[in-house]
């Protein structure tokens, strides 16, 4: 018996460590990928296969980056744009999830909003931003109307999908046991959906990310988005190259630290 135990823990601990080693070279694959892709850009442009003017080398836009930085237009673009990123996100997240939950816990209501989220989710959030610069003017409240839109339908979508995919057995285990509607909410409906509102939440991330530059494009005099336009409009295109880079930054670290939040909230997720 004392043998066969040693023998499983030797395999348990041969596991575990043949998951780490995995683990370790996906992360190393996962950091040398881009920097071989960035090289490789680097020799096309120095050897005058790709043209300089639209695709500047990766070193250029370092250059460029720096001294955005040191003359503290970068930080002050970002500052900005990320008032508006997470004013937008919340402003459509919070009543997403809310609308959601109560789509998928009531019937009747998910009857009722069917019709109205199918026929307004399709409509491109930038064809009625004159419709919102009418309402809300050209102010920053305006800006994060615009990422809320967006934010609000995929959270909701993802939300209410994540409700109704639960098992039957739960919701009439919590009513035989007298649950009231807070109940529902809080101890039924939201812990068994939050694997997909984290799923939405990040695709609402994602969908914020891509509406801040049509957002900025109108009325803005800083931010991200507004360099991009701005750098456009003067053909600056290292300048541009570098709100590029700050965009694709943003949405990494957003994605990590949602997977970080998700990992930490559902455990069980991944056991």
């Amino acid at each position: 018996m004392v043998d066969q135990t040693a023998v499983a823990v030797k395999i348990k601990q041969q596991e575990k460590k043949e998951n780490s080693s995995g683990v370790a070279n996906r992360r190393k694959l996962s950091i040398i990928s881009p920097i071989a892709l960035l090289l490789f850009w680097e020799v096309l442009v120095r050897t005058g296969l790709l043209d300089s003017r639209f695709f500047p080398a990766p070193s250029t836009v370092l250059i460029t980056l720096g001294q955005m930085a040191k003359s503290g237009l970068l930080f002050s673009d970002l500052g900005v744009s990320l008032y508006r990123i997470f004013g937008g996100f919340l402003l459509g997240a919070i009543p997403g999830l809310i609308i959601g939950l109560t789509m998928g816990i009531f019937p009747i209501v998910k009857i009722i909003m069917d019709p109205v989220v199918a026929a307004t989710y399709p409509i491109p959030k930038l064809a009625i931003m004159p419709l919102i610069m009418i309402l809300f003017g050209l102010t920053e409240f305006e800006k994060m109307v615009v990422i809320a839109l967006g934010t609000f339908f995929i959270v909701l979508i993802n939300t209410c999908a994540g409700v109704i995919n639960l098992d039957k057995i739960y919701m009439d285990v919590a009513k035989n046991y007298g649950a009231s509607k807070k109940d529902y909410y809080m101890t039924v409906a939201l812990p068994g959906a939050l694997p997909m509102i984290f799923t939405g939440l990040k695709l609402g991330m994602g969908m914020a990310l891509l509406l801040i530059v049509a957002a900025e494009m109108n009325g803005a005099a800083s931010g991200i988005g507004y360099r991009i336009w701005e750098s456009y409009s003067i053909f600056n295109i290292p300048e541009m190259y570098v709100s590029f880079v700050i965009m694709a930054i943003l949405g990494y670290a957003f994605t990590v630290v949602l997977d970080e939040i998700e990992r930490r909230v559902i455990p069980w997720k991944n056991e």
